[in-house]
């Protein structure tokens, strides 16, 4: 932007290849929520079956939500929970993976945000006090740069969901 305008970045020249991205971040639910999330208590039902869906759909719609993202055909969304009880959290994986001219990192990061903010908004009521932290780009692959693994590695989870899909 060295005019004051912005444009996309122009795609037409790379080569589709498949691509993937794998984000995750946690919400520490608190004590109270945490146990009831675990004995399937929680007042508005299940927030990680509906943040499995809300982060598909979100990621879905990145385009939508930035300006200069491009508009991609998905090929696969994959959010997984994982309970992690000794810091009364759930931390989210979300993999996101296409064939096409440019990368899926924003959808990944994308489909992640919207599933820990659906886990926010029904766990809510238990605990306002809720926190969402270490969202980060764990690993991506495709592309001319080729595979790219976060420096402080992969948790076994993500490692499995890699493995798996």
């Amino acid at each position: 932007m060295s005019d004051g305008h912005f444009s996309m970045a122009d795609v037409s020249a790379k080569p589709v290849t498949p691509r993937r991205a794998l984000a995750a971040g946690k919400i520490i639910l608190g004590k109270e929520a945490f146990d009831l999330l675990q004995a399937g208590k929680l007042p508005k039902g299940d927030p990680l079956a509906m943040a499995e869906i809300a982060g598909i759909l979100g990621a879905k719609q990145t385009a939508s939500l930035l300006p200069l993202c491009h508009p991609i055909s998905l090929n696969r969304v994959i959010i997984r929970a994982v309970l992690r009880e000794e810091q009364q959290a759930v931390e989210i994986l979300s993999l996101a993976e296409i064939n096409e001219r440019t990368g899926v990192e924003m959808e990944a990061l994308v489909g992640l945000s919207v599933a820990l903010l659906t886990i926010w908004d029904l766990v809510k009521p238990i605990n306002p006090a809720l926190a969402i932290s270490d969202s980060r780009l764990l690993y991506k692959s495709g592309g001319k740069s080729g595979p790219w693994t976060h420096p402080e590695g992969l948790p076994p989870e993500a490692v499995k969901l890699l493995d798996e899909h």
